[in-house]
């Protein structure tokens, strides 16, 4: 569809709590393909609606398990812990190390709009975790240790 415009930090979209999906409609197919046409363009690993300003409860991950979608994801359980680099496509050049649960049980929304639970583990398990916070206007940064400037 569209490659949108990645918004930065510092913008008060990134700090709201979206809202829920009510209906999976035209509209919210055209923010998947949005989301999933910047995510691609951008080399993410994964992208959250209010990242594109958008502020509802969607988000896409794309790494080597392959490319998913989530709307309305809850995070059921989570166990284990791991603690790592993470980087984000809203605060550019910078790069911390996070602590994450080493395993997610999600609960989620497909485009069609029927329910499923997944879960993942390692950087899977991360990258929901990180995207997820987007959904509640929480930047990794809030969590980041060693927080460094980084050039591409």
């Amino acid at each position: 569809m569209a490659i949108k415009k990645i918004v930065q930090i510092g913008d008060e979209v990134l700090r709201k709590v979206s809202s829920p999906v009510e209906k999976i409609d035209e509209n919210i197919l055209k923010l998947l393909e949005d989301i999933k046409d910047t995510l691609i363009f951008s080399q993410g690993a994964g992208l959250a609606a209010p990242q594109i300003g958008v502020n509802l409860r969607v988000f896409a991950i794309n790494i080597e398990e392959g490319y998913f979608e989530f709307i309305n994801p809850v995070i059921l359980k989570t166990s284990g812990k791991q603690f790592g680099p993470e980087g984000c496509l809203s605060v550019q050049h910078k790069q911390g190390d996070v602590e994450r649960p080493n395993k997610v049980v999600v609960k989620y929304q497909d485009r069609n709009g029927d329910w499923f639970k997944l879960t993942a583990y390692d950087f899977f398990a991360r990258a929901i975790c990180h995207e997820n916070d987007h959904l509640d206007g929480v930047l990794y940064i809030d969590k980041a240790q060693n927080l460094k400037e980084i050039r591409d």
